[in-house]
């Protein structure tokens, strides 16, 4: 009788890549794991104050802080200034942002508010006194008219502006930069002017990415504190409602307030990224 050879054929092995190295089954299931893992990690430390907040709150102190006459003027008005804020960003910033492939020496501008970026915001307020205090010449303009750069309203929303414009404009830059630009060649060959092009092409393509950029602008103004404490102390808006009631009363006393100061500045960016996101999917589908 003659033996009977049977051949086995190997398992072939997993490839996670197109055209790349075999990967083992067991080494891909440890990368994913690994991964998930120092994800879960990195998560759980960047939201750790968050949780410290929420583990410290009490509804006794929320109740006894929120509940005093007045508690509640800071945040009307820390809103009133974000909201002027954010009208002078689109009307101001926005041009600037889609002039990206049109301003000569584009990298200077682009340096410009990289720069701004960069200066902490302690540093912002000091100089802003300089450009807009009351000895300078801005001030002298400014008392004319009967207003004032220091410690009013307008010194608020100056000093909000200047926090939060580089993070709008940057990312307004990256949205307009997102849009296909043959998408607006074909509307111009269409017969379309330049601005039914931008409004009814670019606008609409790019508004996820403007909304990001605003909404992100939105907290970042309504955190905004550095320039704040040195040129706009009085009246009193949110983080400085934070930093006064720390220095009187204790920490206790002034968690209910960083509880508002979340509530406030941070769903609607984080309403806006679900919105990207969304809209990333579906043109990617």
């Amino acid at each position: 009788m003659g033996a009977s050879w049977t051949t086995v054929t190997p398992p072939a092995p997993v490839r996670d890549e197109p055209g790349g190295a075999a990967v083992p089954r067991g080494l891909r299931y440890a990368n994913r794991s690994l991964a998930v893992a120092g994800t879960g990690i990195i998560w759980v430390a960047l939201l750790g104050p968050v949780i410290a907040l929420m583990t410290h709150l009490s509804w006794s102190s929320i109740t006894s802080s929120l509940g005093a006459p007045g508690a509640f003027d800071p945040l009307i008005l820390s809103v009133e200034s974000g909201a002027v804020t954010l009208g002078v960003l689109v009307l101001l910033g926005t041009p600037l942002a889609w002039a990206r492939g049109t301003l000569p020496f584009p990298r200077v501008w682009e340096a410009g508010v990289l720069a701004a970026l960069l200066l902490p915001p302690l540093v912002i307020g000091l100089l802003l006194v300089f450009m807009v205090g009351p000895f300078t010449p801005i001030g002298h303009l400014l008392s004319g008219l009967h207003l004032s750069a220091t410690d009013t309203f307008l010194a608020l929303v100056i000093a909000q502006v200047y926090e939060s414009a580089p993070y709008y404009i940057l990312g307004a830059q990256a949205a307009f930069s997102g849009v296909d630009p043959r998408l607006e060649q074909q509307a111009a060959l269409l017969g379309d002017p330049p601005s039914r092009v931008f409004r009814r092409v670019t606008v609409p393509l790019a508004a996820p990415g403007l909304a990001m950029a605003l909404a992100i602008a939105w907290a970042r103004a309504m955190g905004a504190f550095g320039a704040v404490v040195i040129i706009a102390y009085h009246p009193t808006a949110l983080p400085l409602q934070i930093w006064t009631t720390l220095q009187e009363t204790g920490l206790p006393s002034a968690l209910p307030f960083a509880l508002v100061l979340l509530v406030v500045a941070l769903p609607l960016p984080l309403a806006a990224y679900i919105w990207s996101a969304r809209a990333r999917s579906r043109r990617r589908g």
